[in-house]
């Protein structure tokens, strides 16, 4: 099986790209912006006849769309989420290699939750922000292209190459700082939020399985189970040996801190409740029975092993 593979250099896409390579079944091509991809193209500027072009004389039976932007403004995130997308459905309609399309979105789709509740894939879609409102576009324009297509909804990554730009890879980060200092306590904040994390390897493993499968629509890959940020802090300290105390400082008037480096917002005189990045709100929890029938899937790698090989990165710049 020949695999087209978009946006392999990025967090998602290189874990994707080891789980296909292992395949001996499979065989990989990456596309992408960078001088190290096998065919460099740009899907957010290039045309859908070019692209459309290549895939006939490539000829994959699967498109695997891991590329896009999840920081920038409306505009920029509009460009490399949903333009891209868009060029992607139209060349490959266009095509003649009936290629399978297996697209990654993100629960930033679904917006924020009740808590306790776990968000299956029939819920309304609220975005809370232009990230969100990017990746849902993209969504439904690979709904709506009557193309073989699976839509993965992937919920907070976690695991070894977590950006440091991240809620977990900033605490790493805080940690490590205050390790090489000897800062015998930790300030922190914006802890209080509850989010699904998903080791990248297991996301790897979903895509594998979609490739494979038939299954079409949206499909939840996530752990099927809230962790508020406070523990996540709490087993990051422990398995990274940090004997110090964590402090958990307090939103203040704005209610918009962020881990490690709290910072004023004048322009907000009401608190903003949910300060997480995501525009999630409080609580997020995948309903993930939809995977475990139709792809076969389960996730098995645990969050403390996920946040041991986030330590082991940052643990190497001390």
């Amino acid at each position: 099986m020949r695999v087209l593979l978009l946006g392999a250099n990025g967090f998602l896409g290189r874990y994707v790209a080891d789980r296909l390579l292992a395949d001996p079944a499979v065989q990989l091509t990456a596309l992408g912006r960078g001088d190290d991809a096998d065919v460099r193209f740009d899907l957010a500027s290039g045309s859908p006849g070019a692209l459309a072009r290549f895939l006939d004389a490539v000829h994959p039976g699967v498109v695997v769309n891991c590329a896009g932007a999840t920081r920038g403004g409306a505009r920029e995130l509009t460009r490399h989420n949903t333009v891209a997308v868009a060029t992607v459905c139209e060349a490959l309609r266009r095509s003649g290699c009936g290629a399978r399309l297996v697209q990654l979105g993100c629960a930033a789709e679904y917006g924020p939750s009740q808590p306790g509740s776990s968000t299956a894939e029939d819920a309304a879609p609220r975005p809370g922000g232009p990230y969100g409102v990017s990746k849902l576009a993209a969504t439904e324009l690979v709904l709506g292209s009557g193309l073989d297509a699976v839509v993965l909804r992937v919920f907070s990554p976690v695991g070894p190459g977590t950006p440091p730009a991240t809620p977990l890879g900033r605490l790493a980060e805080a940690m490590r700082r205050a390790m090489q200092s000897g800062d015998g306590e930790l300030k922190l904040a914006g802890l209080g939020v509850q989010r699904d994390f998903v080791d990248v390897r297991d996301v790897a493993r979903a895509v594998h399985a979609a490739s494979l499968s038939a299954a079409q629509g949206v499909v939840n890959i996530g752990s099927g189970r809230a962790v508020r940020l406070r523990d996540a802090a709490a087993v990051l300290a422990r398995v990274a040996g940090y004997g110090g105390a964590l402090h958990e400082l307090d939103a203040g008037p704005t209610g918009r801190p962020a881990i490690g480096h709290p910072r004023p917002d004048p322009d907000h005189a009401m608190p903003a409740v949910y300060p997480y990045p995501d525009g999630c709100g409080s609580w997020q929890q995948a309903d993930v029975r939809t995977a475990r029938d139709r792809l076969g899937w389960r996730p098995r790698i645990n969050l403390e092993e996920s946040l041991a090989d986030i330590w082991m990165e940052a643990a190497c710049r001390i």
